[in-house]
């Protein structure tokens, strides 16, 4: 008796719509079981981490709100990836094009480049905004410019860069912007502060103590840009053109060097924008740990939701619940193995949306 087994076939026609979140979902869903299976190895029970995990993350309004903070630079610097992995440059510099934004968003308050005390709140908030955004394209500028006039590999750049933006801001807060000697700077003034659920607590009681802040509005409204921008814009047809087929685009005349540099410094000013929200409306203050490993999550992120801006709020949402559930689970590291394991988990799906599996008997496999 012959027995039939699976083989791969590379797909001839586009593969169905509900695929991508189906392969999505299952690599959330198969990351948690293998992770499950790793905490049973190590004496731990699975089925309590995970309760607790959700009670840590969403039991309460209050947790939820915690939750919305983690999700708010993840969220934006989610969106840049997804804009650049559409035109197939792997921007993995999003870590330091997060912290030159937050640095250019401090110089604001730290050079000053206002009067703090007589300049309206939301013209310090805006200035910083575009600060934060300039800093962060800038920095995608440089592996933009190499990549397209020099062919040089943007993934060894982004990461290389990714070294010298932190330790820029090491510079300046262990130095001369150094409060006390200490890794960070002074405090940020009220005036130079993201308004937060918490501020209009007196108004809505149910308001106090919640820590979400206006960034998580920047997010979904680039949310909205970014789906206009790829689906329903001319500039979106030439960057996935550009991505799936470079050399159809050269011949339809597109300019690839030049969106090579646009779509780099879009990504980038995201990833800066993102920096800002974290020193604006979460530490107020510019600081050597600013981040956990945002840039390296917000490319998980992406790759989750396909690189679908919408999905990237809710997959964003799943990711800060991971971090705000490690401050309370132990081993603290569960998080990051779930993040490891869903990006490995993501990576390999994609192989379902290029091939397809099909059984078949030995007989028909000589056939063909």
């Amino acid at each position: 008796m012959k027995i039939p087994y699976p083989v791969l076939l590379k797909r001839h026609e586009d593969y169905p719509k509900w695929l991508p979140v189906v392969t999505s979902v299952g690599a959330v869903l198969l990351a948690f079981i293998i992770s499950g299976i790793v905490l049973a190895a190590t004496g731990a029970n699975p089925f309590t981490v995970y309760s607790y995990f959700f009670k840590a993350s969403f039991g309460s309004w209050g947790a939820f709100s915690d939750v919305i903070v983690k999700a708010t630079p993840l969220l934006l610097i989610g969106l840049g990836c997804s804009l650049a992995f559409k035109m197939r440059l792997w921007n993995i510099g999003a870590e330091g094009q997060f912290f030159i934004g937050a640095f250019l968003a401090s110089a604001v308050v730290m050079v000053p480049l206002v009067n703090l005390e007589t300049t309206p709140r939301w013209a310090v908030i805006a200035l910083m905004m575009l600060l934060g955004m300039a800093g962060g394209a800038l920095w995608g500028f440089i592996p933009g410019y190499l990549k397209a006039k020099l062919s040089i590999n943007e993934v060894i750049i982004t990461l290389m860069l990714n070294y010298v933006a932190i330790l820029w801001n090491n510079y300046w807060i262990f130095g001369t912007w150094s409060e006390a000697g200490f890794q960070m700077t002074k405090t940020f003034p009220r005036s130079a502060w993201l308004p937060r659920l918490a501020d209009f607590a007196d108004k809505i009681p149910a308001f106090s103590g919640m820590t979400a802040h206006a960034g998580i509005l920047f997010g979904i409204i680039a949310a909205i840009i970014v789906y206009q921008i790829i689906y329903k814009s001319k500039w979106g047809y030439k960057i996935t053109l550009i991505g799936d087929n470079p050399r159809a685009a050269r011949y339809a005349g597109i300019d690839i060097a030049r969106n090579t540099i646009l779509v780099f410094m879009v990504s980038g000013a995201l990833a800066g924008l993102a920096g800002m929200t974290e020193v604006s409306g979460v530490v107020h203050r510019l600081q050597e740990r600013i981040s956990t490993s945002y840039g390296f999550s917000g490319v998980i992120v992406a790759w989750l939701a396909k690189l679908n801006p919408f999905a990237v709020i809710l997959v964003s949402i799943l990711f800060g619940a991971l971090l705000v559930a490690s401050r309370e689970i132990q081993p603290s590291g569960i998080s990051f193995l779930i993040q490891g394991i869903t990006l490995f988990l993501v990576i390999s799906s994609d192989v379902l949306l290029k091939y397809e599996i099909k059984w078949v008997r030995p007989s028909q496999e000589t056939a063909q």
